[in-house]
């Protein structure tokens, strides 16, 4: 039934995408379990929230498997090239967040590290080349972000990417920064 449900389109399939020491590719089932340890560590979530279960890293995935196709982007999961090691999670979403004003429809940039691979500048490659082609889908005017206030790393790559400060909304029952950043003319 090609066509009638647009299983052929290229919003169907993940974009794969390589920096020089990345790869960013679609999550699958061997990313489970790192997927497991990342969320699990409390130090790596302080900001984002609390430490999650197996269950709920298992719907993680599976979200971050769906956006793909009903939205045309969604999450890589980052392998560094060099060793095969699992780096973390970057890329956009649509979670229908109940903050105002409203971002639904605006691709939401997110990324979370493992800690080993925090200040290697592995978040600054990964976000560049998730910008650059998000840049070029023609798609969306712009690209937002929540980040935590005290969460300094977060603000500072947001911020060195063109995200600006637009105001300060309430997510989760707490203040969050929600930052702007216009679509940039490919190179």
């Amino acid at each position: 039934m090609r066509g009638s449900t647009g299983c052929n389109s290229r919003k169907d399939r993940a974009i794969r995408l390589e920096t020089e020491r990345l790869v960013l590719d679609l999550h699958g089932l061997g990313h489970f379990e790192p997927l497991c340890r990342l969320w699990a560590d409390a130090a790596v979530v302080r900001h984002i929230g609390q430490p999650s279960t197996p269950q709920e890293v298992w719907m993680r995935l599976l979200r971050y498997r769906g956006l793909w196709p009903l939205l045309g982007y969604g999450y890589w999961a980052l392998t560094e090239k060099a060793s095969g090691r699992f780096v973390g999670d970057l890329g956009f979403a649509d979670f229908h967040r109940a903050v105002e004003p409203p971002i639904r429809g605006i691709p939401e940039a997110g990324w979370v590290l493992a800690g080993w691979a925090q200040g290697r500048g592995f978040a600054s490659e990964a976000l560049a080349a998730a910008l650059a082609w998000l840049d070029g889908q023609d798609a969306h005017e712009g690209s937002v972000c929540l980040i935590a206030p005290e969460n300094a790393p977060s603000l500072r790559l947001a911020r060195r990417f063109g995200f600006r400060e637009e105001r300060v909304v309430g997510f989760s029952g707490h203040d969050t920064l929600l930052l702007r950043r216009e679509r940039r003319a490919p190179r």
